[in-house]
């Protein structure tokens, strides 16, 4: 338990930065690295990072380094290697394996090598449909061994069914309101709220609720996990109280039922309200100016992008008039649509969601 290693946090690429930012304010001391965030700890971290950390996609435990330059080195030394320390010999295992700038080039040839060393030494069941993913990386001749220790990726809270139709995925959503300054301090409202995904993230990080506390972990099917230790970290995990002030509406009648079914069963029904209106009818909520962010359609996630942008400066024009002192959000794949709502917005890094390039374009206080 007291061994350390470094552990990878798998960004949604381009969310980098606020995952590092997250990681710091977790007592971690994160290295931002294309594709995610390298911390340094033992097993009790990569528990803590799965449980706590709203945007990591997945947390990688790195057990093992070698450097092989043909495929009988690579033969050998995966078979040296401890196996025992982190695999159970009942629980079946996949391989992944990717190499680049290396003298082994065929990665399907060193997954076979690797998982004949995993089957024949430590006697452990290969299959390809396992839960439990075992990474390799081969680049520049030094092979990197790595734990999936997250399992299901941990966009997936495990207190959510309904989705809307082009859904926003959570660890998206809670980086956005991270980079959008959100603290928990500030209300949130979502006029176009679909499943509810920005309002029931802003909800639960007011009121301090661990993101993976629904849900099962791979690292759970390793060997070594100590169950009681990690059921007393879990159960360490103590909501606050938090004020009523996340607000989320949407024309569609379907979409504010899922909302409400979703927010019921992430326990923050109570924290949040959710109206059925378009934005046109959007009223400023009583209290404190607060952070509006928004994932409006665009073109190529939900039909054709002319009246689009009417939709946009109608929006704009709601924003300008009712939402005074409130900070915008917008969360967009066409820089055209977010700059006809005529607000004076900047935009953020490109981040990849769902095959295109999106970005948050975000105001200061109107």
């Amino acid at each position: 338990m007291d061994e350390r290693f470094e552990i990878f946090l798998v960004a949604t690429p381009g969310l980098e930065a606020p995952l590092a930012a997250e990681a710091a304010a977790l007592g971690w001391q994160p290295v931002v690295q294309p594709g995610g965030v390298t911390i340094t700890g033992g097993w009790p971290d990569v528990w803590r990072a799965n449980l706590w950390l709203r945007g990591a996609t997945r947390v990688l435990a790195r057990v093992g380094q070698f450097r092989a330059l043909h495929l009988a080195q690579l033969d050998k030394r995966a078979r040296k290697f401890p196996w025992a320390t982190v695999l159970r010999r009942d629980v079946p295992v996949r391989v992944e394996t990717t190499c680049k700038a290396s003298r082994i080039y065929h990665a399907g040839a060193a997954t076979q090598r690797i998982e004949r060393a995993i089957a024949e030494e430590l006697g452990a069941p290969v299959a390809p449909d396992a839960a439990l993913v075992v990474k390799v990386r081969i680049e520049d001749d030094l092979v990197t061994l790595s734990l999936d220790t997250t399992g299901e990726s941990l966009h997936k809270r495990g207190h959510k069914e309904a989705v809307a139709k082009a859904p926003m995925r959570e660890t998206m959503a809670a980086m956005f309101l991270r980079e959008m300054g959100f603290d928990g301090s500030q209300p949130v409202l979502d006029p176009m709220c679909g499943s509810g995904t920005f309002v029931i993230e802003a909800a639960e990080i007011a009121a301090d609720l661990a993101p993976g506390r629904s849900r099962g972990f791979g690292f759970q099917q390793l060997a070594g996990f100590d169950a009681a230790a990690w059921e007393a970290m879990r159960a360490a995990a103590t909501p606050r109280p938090a004020p009523a002030q996340f607000f989320g509406s949407d024309r569609d009648a379907g979409a504010i039922r899922m909302s409400q079914a979703n927010a019921e069963r992430a326990g923050v029904a109570a924290l949040t309200r959710f109206d059925c209106r378009a934005i046109g009818d959007l009223a400023r909520p009583d209290g404190p100016p607060g952070i509006v962010i928004v994932n409006p359609p665009y073109g190529a996630r939900i039909g054709n992008k002319g009246p689009l942008f009417g939709l946009h400066a109608a929006m704009g024009a709601v924003f300008k008039e009712r939402l005074g002192g409130w900070r915008v959000g917008i969360v967009t794949s066409e820089g055209a649509l977010a700059k006809a709502t005529g607000l004076p917005l900047e935009s953020g890094p490109v981040v990849a969601h769902g095959g295109l390039k999106v970005r948050l374009w975000r105001t200061g206080p109107l």
